[in-house]
This record gives C-alpha cells, structure tokens and sequence, in this order.
C-alpha cells in the first residue's frame, strides 16, 4: 500500500547545440546507447528500461520511427561491462545511458566526446565523473541514487526493526562498489548511537556471500546493510535466500529486494528516476550539452516493508514504523 513520497531536487536548463537541432530537422534517425550493469534477463532492469522507453515516448521518441536504441546487458562483471562499452561507443550512438558506477566508468574510458547519461550512481564526483553536481563540466551528467549520509539512516531503519542488533556486516563488492567508503563513514559516524558494531564484508562470489552471512548470523544480534551495488544487485536472489535461512536481518538499498521476500529497504524508486533521465536524453538529442545539465538528486525515497519476512524472523514491526511506510508486503 503506498503512502507518501519525498519530493526534492528540480530539472536543470537546457542549451541547444546547432548541428544536432538540425541533424533532428532533417529527420535523421538518432541513436541512443544503454549500458546496463544486470543481466539482460533481470525483471528489474527490464522494468526499468521499460520507464525510461515510456519516458522517450512521452517525449515523442519512439524506437523504430525517430531513435534506435542499442542495448547492452553485460551483467555486474566489470570485463564485460569493458567489452560492452567498447562495442557501443564504435557504433557511434548520439548519446550513451548507463547504469551504475561500473557502466559509467566503463563508458568514461572508451570516449571524451559522446556524451553520457549517468543513473544508479553513488558518487559521481569521488569517481571523477563530473567536476561539480550544478556545473558536469565535461561530456557526463545523470542522476545520482543516493547520498553518502543514507548510511545512518539504513542502520537506523534496521536497529528499529530489529531492536536487538548488537552486530551489522556492511556488503558489498569492493569492483563494483568502489565508493563503499563514504557509506561505510556514515554508518559508522551513526553507530555508537545504536550501540551497533558495524564490520565490512567484502564480496565477489556466491561462496563468499554465503560466508559473509553465516559469520553475521547470531540468533537476532547480527544484521546486515547492503549498501548500492550492482553486483549484490544481480545476485539478489541468493541474498535474500541466505539471509532468510540464516535468518539474518538485512535493510537492502533497491525496493526489488523487499518485492522479492527481503525485510526491508529504503531507497529510491528506480523505474522513476529512468523515466526521469527520458527528459536529459530528450534534451540532448536536441542539441543541449551535458556540461549545461546539472547532476539532479533523487526526488522520491521510499520505505519498503515485507511483514511477512519480518513475522519469519520473529521480528514485530511497530506501529509507528509500518505507518512511515510506504509499502508493506504482507
């Protein structure tokens, strides 16, 4: 049941670039790029591309009649995502989405002059992406997930959940995931105030997943925060397994995970931010430049309970939590 959305953050300007106005007058079929860092099967990136085409269409491009869209799925390995990038920058498209920060930076190294839609990215300016959110600077702009500062607010939302938590494991793949210390910073500035030791655990395989899990797990004292993550991500479906026979108590980054029997989660709602991201792309095939594209903030965070996963771990969510939900799963 949906409840309530934050609203923040506003579209930035637009300034048109002459030969790619008119390069659209003369009906010229343009080209867009999308690197997903998920598997091409994933029903979340499926649902995502699906906004971001409803976006496009909105806006009145339409694959097959005004724009090719070239896609590639090279899931969270960071080789093939490599290779993927390579393969879309020789085909020469107008503009290049990506999603994630592996994507992003995959993309960044294969070409200075195509420009590039970021989504899904963490920290755009630790990564080099842009020089500053309001002013890109360079041939990259998108759209960030979220803040370093979400850290305290996952440990919080986890310690209400789940009172006894004494112990949190931070998850995450250190390739995929490389700007893991600033969110490691903020739940760690936030949990003396918890009474919560947090401890990293790094990840780059199902056995070290399961390990990762099995060395939390402590009757109701250990708990885990998964942090953003393409890689975790992909592999959502071992994680929420794990955790459940492990019975570990886990607030997850993406809503997919709650949708898909994990406990909770806090986080942005991605189909949005893709339809979103419709408009930049839109604005560039126009002829406006990322460097005149400021970096926009999420503008919708949603809390996600499953009730039902909770009640599986002998977990009672309060009154007041379900009633700061957005959605609860029963």
């Amino acid at each position: 049941m949906k409840r309530r959305a934050f609203l923040i953050g506003a579209a930035g300007a637009a300034v048109l670039r002459p030969h790619a106005a008119s390069a659209q007058q003369s009906n010229r079929t343009m080209r867009i790029g999308v690197l997903v860092g998920l598997p091409a099967s994933d029903p979340l990136g499926e649902a995502e591309f699906n906004a971001f085409q409803e976006g496009l269409r909105e806006l009145g491009w339409a694959h097959g009649r005004n724009v090719e869209i070239e896609q590639r799925w090279p899931g969270a390995i960071t080789d093939r995502i490599g290779a993927a990038a390579k393969e879309l920058v020789a085909l020469q498209p107008d503009v290049i989405v990506t999603r994630g920060t592996p994507s992003t930076a995959a993309a960044k190294r294969e070409t200075t002059t195509i420009p590039i839609v970021f989504l899904q990215v963490s920290d755009p300016l630790g990564e080099g992406f842009v020089q500053s959110l309001a002013h890109p600077g360079g041939s990259i702009t998108g759209f960030i997930n979220f803040e370093a500062s979400l850290g305290g607010k996952w440990l919080q939302l986890l310690k209400e959940i789940a009172p006894r938590l004494i112990h949190v494991a931070v998850v995450f793949n250190p390739l995929t995931a490389p700007y893991a210390h600033t969110y490691l910073k903020s739940i760690e500035a936030a949990a003396p105030s918890f009474r919560v030791q947090p401890v990293t655990a790094r990840v780059g395989s199902a056995e070290e997943i399961e390990a990762a899990i099995r060395t939390i797990e402590n009757g109701q004292t250990g708990g885990i925060v998964q942090i953003p993550d393409s890689y975790t991500l992909a592999h959502r479906g071992e994680i929420i397994a794990l955790t459940a026979r492990h019975r570990v108590p886990t607030i997850y980054s993406n809503n997919s995970f709650p949708a898909n029997g994990g406990l909770i989660s806090y986080a942005v709602d991605t189909r949005d931010v893709f339809r979103r991201a419709a408009s930049y792309v839109d604005r560039i095939l126009k002829g406006a430049k990322p460097v005149d594209l400021p970096v926009q903030q999420p503008t919708k965070f949603e809390l996600v309970i499953n009730l039902k996963t909770a009640k599986a771990l002998g977990l009672t969510v309060s009154s007041t939590l379900l009633a700061r939900a957005d959605e609860v799963i029963e």
